[in-house]
């Protein structure tokens, strides 16, 4: 095995981060294993145990790493409850959150248009996993998605698994090997299209939010472009900053 990369410029925390984020990403250290040990880490970089504390207290801020009370450090896991309540800012008017319900209308393997292929940077003649579905919060339908994969990547998507779970985040890191480890995300105030009417049960016209979002792996390469649609008399997007 060869020895890890040394840092080379300041601040040495944060090139040791980058080193370690490098070595997971890289598949090294998968998700749900734990690296090696502090000590051990920091002898290997030739750094005080203090300075590889700090860049794994960046790490676990970025939610890349969890701390486990006595026994060590290991590679975050999109387990289901996790990533859905870290991904999913929607929230009822009073601020009470619920678990949503998904229910695919439809998913197919098609040529991708020309906005796909710029945000997920794809080459002129990729094909990409298109999957449309509801989510219902309370028994309610709320949201309508659209979430584009590069078919590529994503191929067996187009069939299987025969029931999509709720949380793909999960799915894509442990049946495709790649991990979401951050989302930018566009809001817009759109109106209800005649398509929306038709899955959303709200009037034409009326208000809803759209969020576009394209989620991103460690080392930002794009993986899914999310277009939901939001109704609005109940519920809203919502972040801490």
């Amino acid at each position: 095995m060869t020895a890890p990369k040394g840092p080379t410029f300041q601040p040495l925390y944060k090139q040791i981060k980058d080193l370690l984020l490098e070595r997971i990403a890289s598949g090294e250290w998968p998700p749900g294993t734990f690296i090696p040990s502090e000590a051990a880490l920091a002898s290997s970089y030739n750094v005080s145990v203090g300075t590889l504390r700090k860049a794994l207290d960046e790490l676990a801020s970025d939610n890349v790493v969890v701390r486990r009370q006595g026994k060590g450090t290991a590679v975050a896991t999109h387990d289901a409850d996790r990533a859905l309540f870290r991904f999913f800012n929607i929230v009822r008017h009073d601020g009470e959150r619920s678990l949503p319900v998904s229910r695919v209308l439809s998913r197919q393997r098609r040529p991708a248009n020309a906005a796909e292929r710029d945000l997920l940077e794809l080459p002129a003649d990729a094909e990409v996993i298109h999957v449309r579905r509801i989510r219902e919060l309370a028994g309610n339908p709320t949201l309508l998605e659209d979430i584009v994969l590069d078919a590529a990547t994503f191929a067996a998507l187009e069939q299987q698994p025969e029931v999509l779970p709720n949380t793909l985040y999960n799915l894509y890191q442990h049946q495709y090997g790649v991990t979401v480890a951050h989302a930018d995300e566009q809001l817009f105030a759109v109106s209800a299209s005649e398509r929306d009417v038709a899955h959303l049960g709200v009037e034409i016209g009326e208000p809803l939010i759209e969020i576009r979002r394209v989620a991103r792996d460690y080392q930002d390469t794009p993986l899914e472009l999310r277009i939901s649609r939001l109704t609005t008399q109940q519920y809203c997007y919502a972040s801490r900053l």
